[in-house]
């Protein structure tokens, strides 16, 4: 099986002055799938970082296989690594010799982060830095441009509505304090070694290959099932936490405008329009023909199915968070008027492309 996820090194027709190499981490991801896409679409050799693991875990990408039955790899080439091991990341990058490093992988449950916090410390926050480092010990700091995957949870208990990127950050989780302290490690690297390395403080970006267990994605999932006669309520935290929520496919798009700036920056990346988890909800069962009515207070609140009274949405405490992030609000207007990037998908679009995918997805496979 070993055979089956073949690595190899960049190939030396690749070595020429024109050759448009990335190398990602999270690979994948959400993020890096989507990422992978257009960069091979806009002719790159794309290098992947994954963990070793028991079993494939490559289904956001299989499809960008030469032969996806085989893994059988062509323009996109993965690697075992890890950001925990330095040395690991030291060597593919000597080997690859990327022009861009896109840094995406992370432990990113929020939730989780207060279960694994020293995980999550070591993988986001100090992984970030072993990468940078990584390419400073390979004399790559003054051909690499660096993307740093920042996050709207720097904000935390936000001092400001909108936030921007003055606005000052109050992260409220081991995730947040982690992604904190990436984020000014890159802005370091950058202001002692002249590299080109930049932040993309990304709101909340969903899509049908969101992560199972993500709010979105388990109501969408949810609701399918729902709809399939296949599942008759779901729990969820807090109904009322406001978020503003985009599609991965646009939020890739800008992560690599901002690699083809003449200089390095900072962007905010969001939509500017916020919705609470309340209305996400609404707008799933919406897409199925089903209203829903909201009766009782705190942990006895239910959502009840118009007309038949059946409860489909219940409150369970054990999906609060310690300390909860009530509302995050992006200002995009410096990415718009820098990378003249705008968002295409709106709330409703991005709604109807997860829940077209879940409810496929569902049907072809219950237990999915």
């Amino acid at each position: 099986m070993e055979n089956l996820f073949h690595l190899r090194a960049a190939t030396s027709s690749t070595l020429g002055m024109n050759r448009k190499v990335a190398l990602i981490t999270g690979i994948t991801g959400q993020d890096g799938s989507y990422l992978a896409e257009l960069l091979l679409d806009k002719g790159y050799e794309v290098h992947g970082i994954v963990r070793r693991s028991s079993t494939f875990n490559t289904g956001r990408i299989a499809h960008l296989y030469d032969d996806p039955n085989t893994h059988r790899e062509g323009r996109m080439i993965l690697h075992y690594g890890d950001l925990i091991d330095g040395a690991c990341l030291v060597k593919i990058i000597s080997t690859t010799r990327p022009c861009e490093i896109y840094n995406l992988a992370a432990q990113s449950h929020v939730k989780v982060s207060f279960e694994l916090a020293e995980y999550t410390a070591e993988v986001v926050g100090v992984g970030t830095l072993r990468l940078l480092d990584a390419i400073k010990t390979c004399g790559m700091e003054k051909s690499v441009k660096f993307y740093q995957a920042s996050t709207s949870e720097l904000y935390g208990k936000v001092q400001e509505v909108p936030q921007k990127e003055t606005t000052p950050f109050y992260p409220r989780s081991p995730y947040g304090v982690a992604k904190l302290f990436a984020y000014w490690s890159v802005i370091n690297f950058r202001e002692a070694y002249g590299m080109f390395a930049c932040n993309g403080i990304l709101f909340n970006h969903e899509s049908p290959r969101r992560g199972e267990t993500f709010v979105t994605r388990k109501i969408t999932r949810s609701v399918a099932k729902i709809y399939l006669k296949q599942l008759d309520f779901f729990e969820l935290g807090n109904l009322d936490s406001q978020r503003d929520w985009g599609h991965a496919k646009d939020y890739v798009e800008c992560m690599w405008k901002m690699l083809q700036l003449d200089a390095p920056d900072d962007f905010v990346i969001a939509t500017g329009e916020m919705h609470s988890v309340r209305e996400f909800v609404l707008a799933t069962f919406k897409f199925i023909g089903i209203d829903i009515e909201w009766e009782g207070e705190g942990e006895s609140e239910v959502g009840k199915e118009k007309g038949s009274g059946i409860v489909r949405v219940k409150v369970n405490p054990k999906y609060y968070r310690p300390t909860e992030v009530e509302q995050l609000l992006g200002d995009p207007s410096k990415a718009k008027s820098k990378i003249g990037w705008v968002p295409k998908v709106n709330f409703d679009m991005l709604v109807k492309d997860m829940m077209e995918s879940d409810i496929e997805l569902m049907r072809k496979n219950p237990m999915a």
